[in-house]
């Protein structure tokens, strides 16, 4: 299949897009990564397969992809630069994003940990806000859809069904638009969607993360389908005990089959998760139909809910005996119960605490990790980590902890008792030495600088005659210069050598001696040559070209030739065939 779209390999889309290799081959398109000569930096080329290029519904669905992301510009959104929509050639021009899908990342690792998910789900939901802002609906959020790059961002890529304000959406012939695991109920239906059907599929996507499965998976799409209406899934923690309950409550939250039950804006899902992430110990108070009042405990918060509280409706009383006699009662009850929980406090037994005392190991010199990290919270405690500069200790050992160890400390899970410990991290020495960085891949020595030295690089593309594309020039400033954690250095990447172009020449009609004399005047290369009977074109003479005449080619471009073999001979019937072989046979024996 990929051998199919090699041949674009070289070529130069509008003047500007040289295509260097395929990368990934989908349903509905080719993306190749491409060198955007104009601007001297390396994009993808999402561009339609030919044999889809006249299909009313995937043109539909391409130009639709191209207006959602052209509306967009956000840091977690792969940004679109350029669209090209033509009879022959159909193309989005886009970010080049270098990762990997989050799907991948989770059938690699498993289970995330909890400040892993809490930083995908919080850039996840930036990015459908600032969709959502724009009237712009994903409708195939999924793990697939969601890159993740070696820096930590996350960006959310394919708004190829996405649904625009004010436009015609893209018909399917099923109605359960998106992938069937992660659709919405009311998709699965074929109902009117909006924003909080997105909300529904992030929801199934944190609870893969968490979980490391699926909540609905059976044999056929179709049950899956079903099961997204009528079925409740099972309850995270179930799976994963180590997943906080706050966090489970935000992911069936997200779940709900009822679109009014779920959090009704990424932003408000958003300031969610902000608490659980400040406050891991966060247990949401889940929304009642009753006339109780609103009043919840320390530490708890109120979960979204559109359920309306109902208040009988009064009636005037003839007298005010009722009114006397009832706050009589109501005060009686409540000296009573007050009775009582102070004597159950007087007299608890201690067979009733659950809680233990734990004693606070030394954590000093130990290597910080976040499966570090998740060991201690399985341990019942709440970790806070400070990080300080200090030459003295390697980067990443604890270096200091409150409290101190052996100290003890009363622990009750049961009630959201927890130890709070405080480590301090050594993030290495505060100032560095600038490392010779020439002739070393470019997106290597970016990771390396950020990651081991604490310093911010800058990309700046020059052309050069000898070192390859995406390989540092220099540095500034210079190697072995002294520098603070922080400090930016600007890395000279090569974008290779300057590209000298030519006019494609003329070939029609030329034979075979010409068409090498012009490539090599022109400094171009001869590609692939067929051949095909003609009546028009002498034998041996070029029919067509691969590349208009005219046309702004790169220099060293490989150009294809169809040559003729002259008018097509008369059908001959077998007896006469068989002279014609035995005299061409006489022929070439006379030659050689």
């Amino acid at each position: 299949m990929m051998d199919s779209f090699e041949k674009y390999v070289g070529q130069v889309f509008d003047k500007r897009y040289r295509i260097i290799k395929v990368i990934g081959i989908g349903g509905m398109a080719v993306v190749f990564e491409a060198a955007d000569l104009l601007m001297r930096r390396n994009v993808a080329v999402k561009m339609l397969k030919d044999d889809i290029n006249n299909d009313v519904q995937a043109v539909k669905r391409f130009i639709n992809e191209s207006k959602a992301v052209a509306m967009l510009s956000h840091p977690n959104i792969v940004n679109i630069y350029d669209v090209s929509v033509k009879d022959n050639l159909k193309y989005i021009v886009m970010e080049l994003v270098e990762g990997i899908t989050l799907k991948n990342y989770i059938l690699k690792k498993g289970v995330l940990g909890f400040h892993e998910m809490i930083n995908i789900t919080e850039q996840i939901l930036l990015a459908l806000d600032h969709a959502h802002q724009k009237g712009i609906v994903h409708r195939d959020i999924k793990p697939q859809n969601i890159m993740m790059l070696k820096n930590g961002v996350i960006k959310v890529a394919d708004f190829g069904i996405a649904k625009l304000p004010n436009a015609e959406t893209v018909t399917m012939t099923d109605k359960a638009i998106g992938t069937v695991f992660y659709i919405s109920p009311e998709q699965a239906s074929g109902k009117q969607i909006d924003r909080r059907s997105d909300i529904y599929s992030l929801g199934v996507t944190m609870y893969e993360m968490a979980t490391g499965k699926l909540p609905f998976v059976a044999d056929s799409p179709v049950t899956v389908a079903i099961m997204q209406v009528k079925n409740r899934p099972r309850p995270p923690r179930e799976i994963n005990p180590q997943l906080p309950i706050g966090l489970e409550q935000i992911i069936m939250g997200a779940m709900e089959k009822n679109p009014d039950n779920r959090f009704q804006s990424a932003a408000q899902m958003l300031r969610h998760v902000g608490q659980v992430k400040n406050n891991p110990r966060t247990v949401f108070k889940m929304p009642k139909t009753d006339t109780s009042s609103d009043g919840g405990s320390t530490g708890q918060q109120n979960m979204p809910s559109n359920v309306k509280k109902l208040t009988p409706p009064s009636r005037a009383s003839r007298s005010m005996f009722p009114v006397i006699a009832g706050v009589a009662s109501a005060f009686l009850i409540v000296c009573c119960i007050s009775a009582v929980v102070v004597l159950n406090r007087l007299f608890a037994v201690t067979a009733t605490d659950n809680s233990k005392q734990i004693v606070v190991p030394e954590y000093v010199g130990l290597i910080y990790s976040e499966e570090f990290e998740a060991s201690l919270e399985a341990q019942h405690y709440i970790v806070e980590v400070e990080y300080s500069y200090d030459a003295k200790y390697d980067r990443n050992v604890i270096i200091a902890q409150d409290p101190l160890p052996k100290a003890q400390r009363k622990v009750n899970p049961e009630k959201g008792q927890y130890c709070e410990l405080t480590l301090t991290v050594c993030w290495g020495a505060e100032t560095c030495e600038l490392p010779d960085l020439a002739y070393d891949d470019a997106r290597d020595a970016m990771i390396d600088l950020r990651t081991n030295y604490g310093l911010i690089p800058v990309e700046v593309k020059e052309q050069h005659e000898y070192i390859s594309e995406g390989y540092v020039i220099r540095t500034d400033p210079a190697p072995g210069t002294t520098l603070k954690v922080g400090d930016t250095v600007t890395l000279f990447v090569s974008s290779g050598q300057e590209i000298e172009y030519v006019e494609m020449p003329d070939f029609y009609k030329c034979d075979e001696g010409a068409v090498m004399k012009m490539l090599e005047w022109n400094k171009l290369e001869l590609g692939n040559v067929t051949r095909e009977y003609n009546d028009e074109v002498n034998v041996g003479c070029v029919i067509s070209q691969s590349r208009a005449y005219g046309a702004k080619t790169p220099a060293g471009t490989k150009v294809d030739f169809v040559m003729s073999l002259g008018p097509k001979p008369a059908e001959t019937t077998a007896a006469q065939t068989d002279d014609t072989t035995d005299e061409t046979e006489a022929v070439n024996n006379d030659e050689q």
